[in-house]
């Protein structure tokens, strides 16, 4: 349920010692306060100092439209590019890094640099797996993305007469809210029905597929 968040942030090295001083973190270790605390920290930060900050939202319906043409890796990676490209303050010779969503490390940040264009062929980008974890400002950048879609989530909930939870598959609450958002005519337009959970839940409902969304 709900868009996907991709989040660029650019700050100079001599600040990254601020990053762990405010608890940086993978997004994934921190408990929902501690993120939004952090978050707190680094959105100061970022009107304080000189950061820059870019979070690409992808709703759900783009998810669906991008998805019926592409697969899932070839919108993350438009959607990166998208997020640097929005920061206009990236020079010849800074440095990329970024959390590699492909599972060939390599391929992500090659795929990034070409969406990027030819004049960013001087930028190193370093593109691994789990880099949130190993690198701050990438953590940083996890944690701005994910506050993010939480705020989303709760947007959405606002908006119904149930709970939707976090929003992942994972979720039980998430489970039994689609199995309400599919009950109409179509899917919510909050859903990303070209998720195998919607269709599976749409399926099982009407006993028909579901189609996919129109342009």
């Amino acid at each position: 349920i709900g868009p996907l968040v991709v989040c660029a942030l650019k700050i100079p090295k001599s600040d990254y010692h601020i990053l762990k001083e405010i608890g940086v973190d993978d997004s994934k270790k921190l408990t929902r306060t501690n993120r939004k605390k952090i978050y707190k920290l680094l959105m100061m930060e970022v009107k304080n100092r000189n950061w820059n900050v870019f979070v690409n939202i992808c709703s759900a319906y783009r998810v669906d439209i991008e998805r019926s043409h592409a697969n899932l890796n070839t919108l993350e990676v438009k959607l990166f590019a998208e997020a640097i490209i929005e920061l206009s303050s990236f020079e010849a010779g800074d440095q990329i890094r970024v959390d590699a969503c492909d599972v060939n490390e390599r391929r992500f940040g090659e795929s990034i640099i070409d969406q990027l264009g030819n004049s960013w062929k001087d930028n190193e980008i370093i593109s691994k797996h789990k880099m949130d974890e190993l690198d701050a400002i990438v953590g940083a950048a996890s944690i701005i993305a994910k506050v993010t879609r939480d705020e989303e989530i709760i947007k959405i909930e606002n908006k119904l007469d149930h709970k939707i939870g976090s929003g992942y598959p994972s979720d039980p609450i998430t489970i039994l809210a689609i199995k309400k958002m599919i009950l109409g005519k179509c899917p919510h337009k909050e859903l990303r029905w070209s998720w195998k959970t919607t269709k599976k839940a749409w399926l099982d409902k009407h006993d028909t597929p579901l189609h996919s969304r129109g342009t």
